[in-house]
């Protein structure tokens, strides 16, 4: 029997996310169907990316059934392109019937066979070769396993997959003139390796199938003879509805996929005729959330100049913010109950005026979903370069070497280089028991974070903080930033936490400077940076 909880759930919606992630520009590069738009694996991942921020905006004891509904219910709101639509569908429908409890080999054989179902139905005319003919091949692995082992059976529909990706090229045509696999069955396999590193621990070995895609000349369709634009939306509709819709959208093109129920349903088509696609939802509900893009316009874009340069820099706390605008720099708030979302980072590169964007996230957990959100920018023709800033401090030291006057591409190098050799760290409250690198925590202890790892664990927020800062500092050291956050903009305990470090760096590190800004954020007390 195979458990299912919370914390692991948790984790693999995770897992499934990071997964993509990395596999993302692979992916794209495998998308020559329907249309070679290189979109397949950004698009899977920030459908993904969508049902794990959801789950991580959830309280810590909310249970299991309430996270799979809300799992479910976001990959298919924040389902992007028509193999995140699929996709969602898939997951979908595995989840519909499985137990809450243990979940034993007709469970998995089911689910499998549920999936698949449910995504060949969705498709209006669906396709071999495709992730269609993945998710099929897997629920034929489970069916066949011919083992009491829940694990194994498992197990035999992941092998089952990976051999049908293998012979996609086999099913189509298209994909046999490119030389590549399906970039949908692909993104679906790469999801079944995630789960199975959830449920064995093993790391799956890459595979890399990155074939270039050449794009066409400006102004032509993406699909030979087939529609220009892709229409996308939500709709809240009557399952009685569905049929007619289906009908009616077939009639007017192609590529056609829609998923939901309980009147959420999330609509995919390529047609010719905007407008009556979306007269087609009007007649069958209420659509919202309208998407419309026109392939041909995608790669005109790309050949179309501005100028200018923004730096986008995500930023936790007022002053952190003021400090990002006084240097020039737009600043991208989030909270601890507000984290940023994929549709905000999208929307905020895609109103960036200028050709050239650069962003740092100053999160480890944004790094790809920035990368992600670049790709429509690209798409534009904007350069765009993200910096992995993995920490706010980090940031600033990009920031302080940003030079308009440079090119693109040096100024990229300054900013990496300067983030890079910031050495960062932090200091926390626990809010929850729990056992770190530093040893077991309680809740209201102090927590100092080395390099994004728990490395200190005391009860005075001074006493905390110097360590840290010990950690840190090294014999080429010749400045520290101190962030103040909101708990500390008071003085803590007998004198300012500010006054103390500035009292041990004059006692053991006089030739170090310290500058010191008021950040304002919420859930640190205080940032340290060491260069």
């Amino acid at each position: 029997m195979l458990a299912l909880n919370p914390v692991a759930f948790r984790a693999w919606t995770r897992l499934c996310a990071d997964a993509l992630s990395a596999a993302r520009s692979e992916i794209d590069a495998l998308n020559v169907f329907p249309v070679p738009d290189s979109d397949t694996g950004t698009n899977a991942y920030l459908t993904f990316a969508a049902g794990a921020d959801a789950i991580d905006r959830l309280p810590s004891d909310t249970a299991l059934p309430e996270l799979v509904q809300a799992y479910t219910e976001a990959l298919l709101i924040g389902a992007k392109g028509n193999s995140g639509v699929i996709l969602s569908q898939l997951v979908r429908a595995c989840f519909r019937d499985l137990p809450v409890g243990g979940i034993g080999p007709a469970d998995v054989a089911h689910a499998f066979a549920a999936a698949s179902d449910a995504a060949w139905a969705a498709v209006g005319v669906p396709v071999e070769g495709t992730i269609l003919s993945v998710a099929k091949a897997a629920a034929r692995g489970a069916d066949e396993a011919g083992t009491d082992d829940a694990k194994a059976v498992f197990n035999s529909a992941a092998s089952a997959a990976r051999e049908a990706l293998m012979i996609t090229p086999q099913q189509m045509d298209r994909l046999a003139r490119a030389g590549v696999v399906d970039a949908g069955g692909r993104a679906l396999v790469v999801v079944l390796d995630a789960t199975g590193q959830a449920l064995t621990g093993r790391v799956p070995q890459p595979v890399h199938e990155r074939v270039p895609v050449p794009l066409p000349a400006a102004g032509e369709d993406l699909s030979e003879g087939g529609p220009g634009y892709e229409v996308m939306f939500l709709l809240d509709a009557a399952d009685d509805a569905i049929p007619t819709l289906r009908e009616t959208l077939g009639g007017l093109g192609d590529s056609l996929v829609v998923v939901g129920g309980d009147r959420l349903w999330n609509v995919h088509v390529h047609v010719d005729d905007v407008g009556a696609a979306i007269e087609a939802g009007i007649a069958a509900g209420r659509p919202y959330r309208i998407a419309v893009t026109h392939f041909a316009d995608q790669i005109a874009r790309q050949r179309t100049a501005s100028t200018g340069r923004v730096v986008i820099v995500a930023t936790t706390g007022d002053g952190l913010a003021a400090l990002c605008r006084e240097a020039g720099a737009e600043a991208l708030e989030f909270t601890r109950a507000e984290p940023l979302a994929s549709e905000r980072m999208v929307a905020a590169l895609a109103q960036a005026p200028g050709d050239e964007i650069i962003v740092l996230p100053n999160n480890s957990r944004y790094v790809g979903l920035f990368e992600a959100a670049a790709h429509s920018a690209r798409v534009e023709g904007k350069r765009v370069a993200i910096i992995p800033t993995h920490a706010q401090v980090q940031g600033l030291a990009a920031l302080a070497v940003h030079d308009p006057g440079l090119g693109f591409d040096e100024v990229v190098v300054a900013m990496s280089s300067a983030a890079a050799s910031t050495q960062h760290g932090a200091v926390t409250l626990a809010t929850e028991p729990g056992i770190t690198m530093a040893g077991p925590v309680q809740a209201g202890d102090v927590l100092g974070v080395v390099a994004g790892d728990f490395a200190v664990v005391g009860s005075e927020v001074g006493e905390v903080a110097e360590q840290v800062l010990e950690r840190l500092l090294s014999p080429a050291s010749e400045m520290v930033t101190l962030v103040l956050g909101q708990a500390l903009l008071e003085p803590v305990g007998d004198a300012a936490v500010e006054v103390r470090l500035a009292s041990y760096l004059r006692e053991h590190r006089p030739e170090v400077d310290l500058l010191t800004y008021e950040g304002g954020q919420e859930a640190y007390p205080l940032f340290l940076a060491v260069e």
